[in-house]
């Protein structure tokens, strides 16, 4: 009898082994996410595709264990129905469509009914399937501040729009609250006016904003393809150069644009994949292979574009060397003005070295200014880092010299290929405002 019950037992863990062995084997994933904030960026290809309830089990169960979760939707085969049902007339210029009033309608409304589908998929709690005993409470608002695209090359694009302000701190505090998020792709601007935006902006937007630790971007790609096969994972250094060179296609291209957005401004870790994949973000985020694209910076250190957001932190660190004269005083509204050309190092949220690039495209020359590292990180080779930064940036913008003033750092700029030059070698805007009090040394390096 006693023989009879262990061999019934170890036939039963062995029918369980590969069951138990794979609950243990996902175990550690399922710690590392805990508490982590995740924004999940979907095409509204899914939605349309039928895929939307399986896919907030997988949403579900993320947050059951412990994962901050920001969902972020789009709408567009939804708008193109609503727009040939109501034999509306829709105009592309370059990829982008312009939102005239009628198709702004239709915008609102699809964004109206794709959100009431997701509420109503996240409230279903029915026994025997996975959403039994959940209790996922989505929130959503007006949480993106947006502006319009505007006027391009005579274009209007009406009320196609770009993120401009997102409020990471009314995300944040629903998201203590053990919320969903959920983000329409619409923004407001402060004048009350609604903008149609990509859901691929709204998600990198967010990502960056609330430094996210992961931005996951469903679409209709299985991954970044080289060569026909799917590149499991990529720096941001690769992703760029793939990108330069054209090595992949247009929609990867648009997908890894979004990727380094995020990465730029802090998030990360980016995976890219495709939403057809049924459990594919579970797959993704709960083993090592995954089934995606994976894209990272080379370390936690990041080197970032500058935003509005950044002009009180970067005040505090140039402030010292303003005080003490090694740079020229910059007033907040001359900051604020010049932020895009500005580049910053940044480390858990800490910024702690800028560059700032200002070109001069007809003559194919470059000033860079405020190169500045805090001095706690100085020593390291962040200042090179910059440098390099601010010369591949030059180049990509098709600059060939950039040149320097300095008073103090001379030494510094002369070790690395910077050589003495007069006021003659500058471009001659920057003549004018060369200030002869101050008296700097100029220093032009050819790219």
């Amino acid at each position: 009898m006693e023989q009879n019950i262990q061999e019934e037992l170890q036939l039963e863990a062995e029918s369980i082994t590969p069951w138990v062995q794979w609950l243990r084997g996902v175990a550690p994933y399922i710690h590392a996410l805990r508490d982590k904030t995740i924004v999940v960026g979907v095409a509204g290809e899914m939605i349309a595709n039928g895929q939307l309830t399986k896919f907030i089990y997988d949403l579900s169960m993320l947050s059951a264990i412990g994962a901050k979760i920001v969902l972020c939707y789009g709408v567009r085969p939804q708008v193109e129905e609503l727009i040939n049902l109501k034999g509306i007339h829709s105009e592309f210029v370059n990829g982008l469509r312009i939102t005239e009033t009628d198709i702004l309608s239709c915008v609102k409304e699809a964004a109206g009914e794709v959100r009431l589908d997701i509420e109503a998929a996240f409230s279903t709690g029915l026994p025997n399937t996975p959403m039994a005993h959940s209790q996922c409470r989505v929130i959503s608002g007006n949480f993106v501040i947006a502006r319009p695209l505007g006027i391009i090359n005579g274009t209007d694009y009406k009320h196609t729009g770009v993120v401009r302000k997102v409020d990471a701190e009314a995300i944040s505090h629903q998201l203590n609250n053990h919320s969903i998020v959920v983000v329409a792709p619409l923004g407001f601007s402060p004048t009350g006016e609604a903008f149609n935006l990509a859901m691929e902006d709204v998600a990198s937007s967010i990502s960056g904003a609330l430094k996210a630790d992961k931005f996951v971007l469903l679409g209709n790609v299985d991954g970044v393809r080289r060569f026909g096969e799917v590149v499991s994972e990529l720096t941001s250094d690769q992703a760029k150069e793939l990108m330069d060179n054209k090595l992949v296609d247009d929609e990867d291209i648009y997908n890894l644009g979004y990727a380094l957005k995020a990465l730029h401004r802090g998030v990360k870790r980016v995976h890219i994949l495709p939403y057809f994949l049924d459990g594919g973000i579970l797959a993704e985020l709960l083993t090592h292979e995954g089934v995606g694209t994976m894209v990272t910076e080379e370390n936690m250190a990041c080197i970032r574009d500058a935003t509005i957001d950044d002009v009180t932190a970067l005040i505090h660190l140039l402030e010292p060397l303003e005080e003490d004269g090694t740079l020229v005083k910059r007033p907040r509204e001359k900051l604020e003005r010049e932020i895009n050309c500005y580049t910053l190092l940044e480390h858990d949220g800490i910024i702690y070295g800028s560059a700032a690039l200002y070109p001069f495209s007809s003559e194919k020359i470059g000033e860079m200014g405020a190169l500045v590292v805090n001095a706690l990180h100085q020593g390291s080779g962040e200042g090179e880092r910059l440098l390099h930064h601010i010369e591949k940036k030059a180049r990509s913008m098709g600059l060939t010299k950039l040149f320097v003033l300095t008073t103090r750092t001379a030494h510094w700029f002369l070790k690395r290929g910077f050589k003495p030059a007069t006021l003659e070698d500058l471009p001659i805007a920057k003549r004018k405002l060369y200030n002869w009090q101050r008296r700097s040394q100029i220093f032009i390096k050819d790219l």
